[in-house]
This record gives structure tokens, sequence and C-alpha cells, in this order.
């Protein structure tokens, strides 16, 4: 135990003190040393008289001495505080220049390596903590381009359907003025929900950030706009479309770009797996708009239950060159940040079912 005292003790030590600990020790040993060669000279003299070697021998000896014990010392001080510490820096340095950070160092001594050997460690935390937050940003940022490019897509297949719509009939006149006005109105919100998302998008660092602005906004008009966009994506595809409302026109809060956004990609998926019609049903129930898009393809596999809404899942598609897994993932987050949720699974009469829920502070009834 006293041993240990001791050696718990020693390193408390600073490095002055235990560089001076050090000299007195080398002092005393030198010391005794040079005692015992005066004390073999004098016996040297006394036994062969006065000679002429054995002063110069004493001197040299004594020099010898001196020196022996400066580089005993030197070599003590360093075993003993220096080189244990410095092969540990020199070794997390060598790690940090090969772009490895995912150590720890440590020294149990109390004095000034210990500190810098702790002072250290604390420097590659915390760059190894930047680093990764510097690598979280840019994959959330390389993710939010994903997505940006995969939901322009929706929007822009919607204006392209009107304007092939418009340039067939149009010539030949079967459109009436007001007909033509309500198409060019729809196409403008369509422009403008695409220069909000644009602003949106370029001004933000992860989908998380995306904002949410209510405005009150009758529930007849919204289902006639998503209807609108639905028929658009299920027509380009060669697919049917039909919706369902159960509750009478009400006025409620949404973010009505957030909520085309959803149903968009809900619509655009169930158009890619289904055989013939695409179906959509509206609820309002407790406090939500519940939008339920369902198709008649074959369905959700097991693992795409449990793993469809994760970013870049895509399981088993045929297409899945064009499509990036991100749809159901964006969908998810948006009805999250609309106080909503997003859930997934099969009709009972086959088929997928995506119901995605908004909150939607009601205002009348």
């Amino acid at each position: 135990m006293a041993k240990l005292m001791n050696w718990q003790l020693l390193k408390r030590l600073t490095l002055l003190q235990s560089f001076i600990l050090l000299c007195v020790l080398t002092l005393i040993a030198v010391l005794v040393v040079i005692t015992m060669e005066f004390a073999w000279a004098e016996s040297l003299r006394k036994r062969i008289g006065e000679t002429d070697w054995v002063l110069p021998s004493l001197v040299a000896a004594v020099l010898l001495t001196v020196t022996a014990g400066i580089v005993t010392m030197a070599v003590l001080f360093y075993r003993w505080k220096l080189k244990r510490p410095l092969e540990i820096l020199k070794q997390a340095s060598e790690n940090i220049s090969a772009n490895d950070l995912g150590f720890r160092i440590s020294y149990d001594s109390r004095d000034e390596m210990g500190e810098l050997i702790t002072i250290f460690e604390n420097m590659r935390a915390q760059l190894e903590k930047n680093i990764k937050t510097l690598w979280r940003s840019v994959e959330e940022r390389k993710q939010l381009n994903a997505i940006f490019a995969h939901d322009l897509r929706t929007p822009l297949s919607v204006l392209k359907g009107y304007a092939e719509f418009l340039a067939t009939y149009l010539p030949e006149k079967k459109l009436s003025d007001e007909k033509v006005l309500d198409l060019i109105h729809t196409m403008n919100l369509h422009i403008l929900r695409l220069e909000s998302y644009a602003e949106a998008m370029a001004s933000i660092q992860k989908l998380e950030d995306v904002p949410v602005h209510r405005r009150p906004m009758d529930t007849t008009p919204l289902t006639a706009l998503l209807n609108d966009s639905a028929e658009q994506l299920t027509r380009q595809v060669g697919k049917r479309f039909v919706s369902s409302m159960e509750d009478a026109n009400i006025t409620i809060n949404v973010d009505t770009y957030v909520v085309m956004q959803v149903f968009e990609n809900l619509v655009a998926n169930g158009a890619r797996y289904a055989a013939s019609q695409v179906n959509v049903r509206y609820v309002i129930q407790d406090g939500s708009i519940n939008i339920t898009v369902t198709d008649d393809g074959p369905g959700f596999s097991d693992e795409a239950l449990h793993k469809a809404d994760l970013p870049f899942y895509r399981g088993e598609m045929w297409d899945a060159n064009e499509h990036r897994g991100l749809g159901l993932y964006v969908c998810k987050v948006l009805c999250e940040k609309h106080e909503g949720s997003l859930q997934v699974e099969n009709h009972p009469y086959g088929g997928g079912s995506v119901t995605a829920s908004f909150g939607i502070g009601l205002i009348n009834s």
C-alpha cells in the first residue's frame, strides 16, 4: 500500500518538481561516487606513494562521474516523464493525419504532459464532432437536393398535362372561355406553388426545416384542386381516377402547398403500381383531414410495409432508376410538420393504401 501511495504521489509531480527531484537524487549519487573515488585515490597514494598519474586519474574519474550522472538523469527524466506521452501524441497525430478520428487517448499522470494529452483529446473529440456535423449537413443537403429534384417532377407533370390538354382541344375550339380561364388559373396556382417551393428549398438546410404556412380554405375548392392534379397524373399513365368526400364543405386551416405536395406524391406512387384505377377518399375527423390513396395493384410487401417511409427505400421497383425512394419519406416528414401522420398498409380487398393526415385547425362548419 505504501508503494502504491508513493507511486501515485510521484504521478502528481509536475515536470519541474520531477526534474528537481531527479537532480537532487543524481547529485547525491554523484557525490557518493566522487567520495568513493577520492577514497580510492587516497588508498592508492598510501599504497604506492606519490605518483604523477593518480591526480589526473582522479580528475578524469570525477568528470566522467558528473557526465554519467547528467546523462543518466536526462535518460531517466525522458523515460519517466516524456517518452510515453510523446508516443501517445505521435500516434494520435498520425491517426488524425490519416483522417481517423475514431480513437481516444488518455494518460494517467497529472503533470503538464497529462494536461496536454487531455487538451489534445478534447480537441480530437471536438474535431470529430465538427466533422460529423459537417458530413451530416452535407448528406442532408444532398438528400434535400434529391428530394427537390424528385418532387419537381410531379407538379411539372401536372402542368405538362394541362398544356397538352390545351394544345389538343383549344385549336379545335372545344373549350369554352370559362374552361380555358379556369385551366389557366389552375396552372398559375401550380406555377406559384413551384416558385414558393423553390424559394423554400433554397433557404433551408434539411427537410425538417420546410416551413408550414396555414391559411383558411374551403374543403370543396381544395379537393377540386387536388382532384384536377390527380386526374392529370393518372391520365398520363393510362389509369382511371375516382375520388369521394364524406363531409360537407367546411373551412379549414391548412398549408395548401404542403397538402398538394404530399397528395401528388401519393397519387403518383399509386398510379405507378395500379393495375387500372386509383381511388382517393377525403375524411374530416378529430381535427384532421385524412386523405387515403388506394390502388388496385399488388400492394406492399411485408418489408415495404415497415420500410416504405424510410429515406431512399426502394424495394423491388420496376422503375428503380427513375424513383429514388424519397416520396413516402417526404410525405411522412411533411405530414408530421403539419401535425399529422402517414400510415402505410394494404387494402383489405387488395392493393396498396396510404393515408396522410393533416391537422386542420377547424374554423367553422
